[in-house]
């Protein structure tokens, strides 16, 4: 049990982790890395690098200062105080109390000489001398002989140094009494790396004066040396790194460039396939336009045959007439097959005055109710009114607009009784013209009068229609007059079904105020 519990945990865990991983990786596709991204990333890892250097270098000198002073102090204090302790132990190896021999005096002297000059020798040592103080006075010795007779009578007269040791006596007479009560050396900074070091001289244990040491210690070479060290180094880092970062920024440029000749070729091959999709589509909606209207065209030759078979002298006239409109449609059926996108001159102008009601009269008449085996299941209505003004619009483009509405009520209004109503309509304050195509069938399904994301019912989007059937040219037709209507003739045009029952198509024209021809 308890191993099929951590099996579990452990599956859930690779699981979430696999979760966060891919997370992560379709947020990174998310960004696409140009060069100009590489080349901002090197010159900001470059700048950083320089800041980064710098900074260190800053930091070690500072380091390197404080130590040098710090070292410095030391040593000044250091040699100072071993001077005096020279200088305790040989005036402590000399009973002072009895009286010396000339002999003994001299080597004294000399040892005391010796010890003062020999601290002189030193390349940092510049000034070194006893100070002692007598009736609230401060004298400076700077010879053996001098500090010995202080020593063996400290009240007789002290004779001058033989140099000046003015800033000394200054500087003493300001921490005497610090050095007297708490006898520890003091150290007085002089500009950045001069000491004047001050340590309390007590042979015997008591206290006498103070042994001065003015000491200016330089170890900038060393400091030199160690930052020069450093920059040597810095600089060889530095470069392996910027080495480092340009073979960097040499591959990513070089993959970069790769991946855009290689995504510019696939956005070529791509337009080209889009383009040959295009084409291809274009033509197929062509053909489809076209073995759309060809079985009107041979319908309309069957009615100019059966014309021309029932010709007669008494009948002529509305023959010709008949066979006038419809060879006109099978030229206008012609010229479509021209053109894929014809130009909108041929659709619309001022040279066209068409009457609605005379099409649509025509349409009915001499279409659809002339069939071999009259039906008593299909009527039409007609209901026009005679003060609807004429389009400037091809007559036969009328005639591609409300043949497919009135043969979709046809083909979808039912098994039952069917009448076909189609009314036109004026509004003279409007200035506005209808045609209503409307039916008593079984109506539209709700989900073809609903809108698409262009704004555009179901019902006029090509391909899209209610026969169960395999013929992929059906739905064809209500597209071919939505598009003829609203794109070329620059009308609107939209379905609904009736409460009554049926449905209805309802276009509307904005006419031209000042063209208007009023039918009798």
């Amino acid at each position: 049990m308890l191993f099929r519990d951590s099996s579990c945990r452990v599956c859930r865990n690779s699981y979430i982790l696999s979760g966060i991983k891919m997370k992560l990786l379709q947020r990174l596709e998310k960004y696409r890395f140009e060069f100009r991204h590489f080349t901002v990333l090197f010159i900001i890892l470059l700048a950083f690098q320089g800041a980064l250097s710098f900074i260190h270098n800053a930091s070690l000198r500072t380091f390197m200062v404080k130590t040098q002073n710090w070292y410095q102090r030391n040593s000044a204090e250091k040699l100072a105080n071993v001077t005096t302790t020279s200088l305790e132990l040989l005036t402590e190896a000399v009973n002072l109390r009895e009286p010396m021999s000339p002999s003994q005096r001299l080597r004294v002297t000399d040892a005391l000489n010796i010890v003062l000059s020999q601290e002189l020798l030193a390349k940092n040592a510049k000034d070194i001398c006893i100070l002692v103080s007598q009736k609230n006075k401060v004298y400076a010795i700077d010879e053996g002989g001098a500090l010995l007779n202080y020593l063996l009578n400290s009240s007789g007269p002290v004779p001058s140094p033989e140099t000046s040791h003015e800033q000394a006596i200054q500087l003493y007479s300001r921490i005497r009494r610090r050095l007297q009560s708490k006898e520890e050396i003091v150290t007085i900074l002089q500009g950045r790396q001069t000491f004047n070091v001050f340590v309390p001289f007590s042979p015997h244990g008591e206290f006498v004066g103070a042994v001065y040491m003015k000491d200016t210690p330089n170890f900038s070479f060393i400091t030199g040396s160690i930052i020069s060290s450093y920059n040597e180094t810095s600089v060889i880092y530095t470069s392996l790194i910027l080495l480092g970062l340009l073979a960097m920024y040499y591959v990513s440029a070089y993959t970069i460039k790769e991946r855009d000749k290689a995504q510019k070729l696939f956005f070529e091959e791509r337009e080209n396939l889009v383009k040959e999709r295009t084409t291809h589509e274009r033509e197929y909606l062509y053909t489809k336009r076209i073995y759309h209207t060809h079985h009107k065209a041979e319908k309309v030759m069957a009615f100019i045959k059966e014309d021309l078979k029932l010709l007669t002298s008494d009948n002529i006239d509305e023959v010709k007439y008949r066979i006038s409109k419809y060879s006109n449609f099978i030229s206008r059926v012609i010229y479509d097959m021209k053109w894929f996108d014809p130009p909108i001159h041929i659709f619309r102008g001022d040279g066209f005055n068409t009457d609605i009601n005379g099409v649509i009269e025509f349409i009915v008449k001499n279409m659809f109710q002339r069939v071999a085996i009259p039906s008593n299941n299909i009527s039409f209505k007609l209901e026009f009114c005679r003060e609807l003004p004429t389009v400037h619009v091809n007559e036969f483009v009328v005639w591609e607009i409300v043949e497919p509405l009135i043969q979709n009520s046809i083909d979808h209004g039912g098994e039952g009784p069917l009448t076909i109503t189609v009314k036109t309509e004026f509004d003279r304050e409007a200035n506005l013209s209808r045609i209503i195509v409307s039916d008593n069938g079984k109506g539209i399904a709700e989900e073809l009068l609903s809108k698409n994301q262009n704004g555009v019912q179901n019902l006029f989007v090509e391909n899209v229609s209610t026969k169960r059937v395999a013929d992929r040219n059906y739905g064809y037709g209500c597209y071919i007059a939505y598009d003829l209507a609203t794109v070329r003739c620059g009308w609107t045009m939209y379905a609904e079904n009736l409460p009554e029952g049926g449905c209805s198509f309802v276009i509307t024209i904005k006419n031209q105020a000042e063209r208007r021809n009023v039918q009798p």
